[in-house]
């Protein structure tokens, strides 16, 4: 193998900042079954919503096959004015809340994928990241009228255990993410992957209830604060136009019947726990939540809450 590192370009101002050491990392690559184009809006969401900053580059001429993916040129009249080159890049965000975290974000590579794996093990190294979480999504026979499904990997078992709706043993098409997963396991780095479930009608068109979804998942493992407001409009908008489309089709309508009874059938019998809860701590019931506020309106610190408000 050629040296991995040869095919990373490290931005030499910021890679000795401390800030860099010990954060989470974050894996959305496009590959060939980005379904409901989920890797391309959480890239959108995030890097056009957080505070970021280039911390390495990837060589994408080495790892990308530009007869397969055609980058994009524009032409204006008599003459090209702007080539889009495909990027695999590494970033350094920050959250809402001010927590930095890593984002590894592009073109999923058509070569080299152990080589590639190999660079990020070794930038994860370097960087000391505690924890890696990828995200992905599978076109799957699953009705848009359910809860978005999930299938969970790692060797983290506190952020598997009662979150995957759908757990196969099977073969199934590879994504360089699953080797980057399965080769920072190895180097005996803590990782997670999120695989999310996105009806195969809606596949090819973006789906941004799965994004949301796929945000939920790596804010919890990363305990970051993800932005989702606007991909949280533009779901209700979706949700609205596919009821309008379901309504004048019967023959979608008999499809997502069946998708509903198959998906109802084969549901956990246990509701999936929330990743912001312990794996021994269950959600709050209305009573509950009441006690809890009963009790904070009456203590100290609601007191001074409500005298600094009224100043």
């Amino acid at each position: 193998m050629l040296d991995p590192l040869s095919l990373v370009r490290l931005n030499e101002e910021v890679i000795d900042d401390a800030r860099l050491q010990g954060l989470g990392m974050l894996v959305s690559l496009t590959g060939h079954a980005d379904a409901g184009h989920v890797s391309q809006q959480v890239r959108r969401e995030l890097l056009g919503g957080l505070e970021s900053e280039l911390v390495a580059s990837f060589d994408a001429d080495q790892l990308v096959n530009y007869r397969e993916r055609r980058p994009h040129v524009s032409l204006a009249g008599d003459h090209f004015t702007e080539y889009v080159a495909p990027a695999i890049e590494l970033y350094r965000l920050t959250d809402g809340l001010g927590t930095d975290f890593l984002f590894l974000t592009g073109s999923e590579p058509d070569l080299q994928w152990e080589r590639f794996a190999a660079a990020v093990v070794l930038l994860a190294r370097g960087l000391n990241v505690r924890l890696t979480a990828g995200i992905g999504a599978a076109p799957l026979p699953v009705p848009h009228t359910r809860r978005i499904g999930v299938t969970v990997h790692g060797n983290r078992q506190d952020l598997r255990e009662g979150i995957s709706t759908w757990n196969p043993t099977a073969e199934i098409p590879a994504a360089a993410a699953h080797l980057v997963e399965m080769r920072l396991d190895e180097d005996g780095r803590d990782v997670v992957g999120y695989d999310l479930h996105v009806p195969h009608y809606l596949a090819d068109s973006e789906y941004p209830q799965a994004a949301v979804a796929a945000l939920e998942f790596l804010g919890a493992a990363l305990s970051l604060g993800l932005p989702t407001d606007k991909l949280r409009e533009a779901a209700r908008k979706v949700e609205g136009q596919i009821a309008e489309q379901v309504a004048e089709a019967p023959d979608i309508q008999r499809m997502v019947s069946s998708f509903e009874q198959r998906f109802d059938a084969h549901a956990p019998e246990t509701e999936r726990r929330s990743l912001l809860l312990p794996p021994d701590e269950d959600l709050p019931d209305g009573e509950d939540l009441a006690s809890a506020a009963e009790a904070f309106l009456s203590s100290p610190a609601a007191k001074g809450f409500s005298d600094e408000g009224g100043r």
